[in-house]
């Protein structure tokens, strides 16, 4: 029940993002060092760190991430005594997936360290759109908040895309759509993203719905050849986005690929929408629908949230 002494702390973006548009972003006292939206709650107190360098190449970034998981080190570091100090009632967290962010066994572990245990932990596990609209659901109701009215308005914008996607010419093929979520190793973007893909009109290459994101080699890519590369790598914000293309992008083969012909290449803010499952995955199908059918869609996210490359 949500009431005067309820205090929530937050690991994890999306999950920030879910409990500010349920009406309770004051009732967050603390975050994750990645909790950046709304902006009302940056002055909350941080209580994790990243235990490695994010400025260094990708593939720096996945030796090291793979290194601390090697060595059953959790990639994330939980502040046990900005927690205590807070003294919440309710922590929210995940357990998808350990790269992301700080994982459900981590908080666990960091429970038993405190002083106070009556403290619920929310661990959200989203693989699919109907997911997140379940944890949404789910997160108001362990507060008390009816999430009904957010979760209409959300179905409804779905709605607007997939009626409008629907209405394209059945004589048109769909555009084959390559999403990357992190160029090296070269990876392509799962979980909630082909839906996403589908639901905007395009025919998502290379990966299931609902399944994790997997490795694909540069040969891979070649020889599917799709129509649109739309770049989202996890983490990164447009800028950082538009280098790790530029270095893809000097590979001799580039400038083969279809998308580059005929110039429908794509840098997005993964950060802010793609990677967070979230109320703004709303925002990431509309921004997927302006990008893979500009002649249908015009939402004015173009050069904000994404860029052509």
């Amino acid at each position: 029940m949500e009431d005067s002494n309820t205090r929530i702390i937050s690991l994890i973006p999306s999950a920030t993002e879910i409990l500010a548009a349920l009406g309770l972003k004051s009732k967050i006292v603390g975050r994750s060092h990645e909790c950046d939206y709304p902006p009302e709650i940056i002055d909350r107190p941080i209580c994790t760190s990243a235990r490695l360098n994010t400025d260094v190449s990708s593939s720096e970034i996945h030796s090291e991430v793979n290194n601390l998981l090697q060595s059953a080190l959790s990639i994330y570091e939980v502040k046990t005594d900005v927690i205590e100090r807070l003294k919440p009632t309710h922590i929210v967290t995940q357990d998808q997936c350990d790269v992301c962010a700080v994982s459900l066994s981590e908080v666990e572990k960091v429970l038993t360290q405190l002083a106070q245990n009556s403290v619920e932990v929310i661990s959200l596990q989203p693989k699919v759109l109907k997911d997140v609209w379940t944890d949404i659901e789910r997160v108001g109701s362990v507060f008390d908040m009816d999430s009904r009215q957010l979760l209409e308005n959300l179905e409804a914008r779905v709605k607007i895309v997939a009626n409008k996607t629907q209405g394209i010419s059945p004589n048109k093929l769909l555009p084959t759509v390559a999403c990357i979520e992190w160029t090296d190793p070269l990876m392509i973007a799962a979980n909630w993203i082909p839906e996403l893909v589908t639901i905007a009109g395009g025919k998502p290459l290379f990966a299931q719905n609902g399944q994790s994101s997997g490795k694909i080699n540069w040969e891979n890519l070649l020889e599917k050849n799709p129509d649109v590369i739309v770049f989202m790598p996890c983490g990164f914000d447009l800028n950082r986005t538009h280098k790790e293309a530029e270095l893809l992008s000097k590979i001799p083969t580039w400038k083969e690929l279809h998308a580059v012909k005929s110039g429908r290449v794509y840098i997005t803010d993964g950060d802010s929408y793609f990677n967070r499952p979230g109320p703004r995955l709303i925002e990431s199908l509309e921004i997927l629908a302006e990008i893979i059918h500009p002649e249908v869609f015009q939402y004015g996210y173009k050069n904000k949230a994404w860029k052509e490359f």
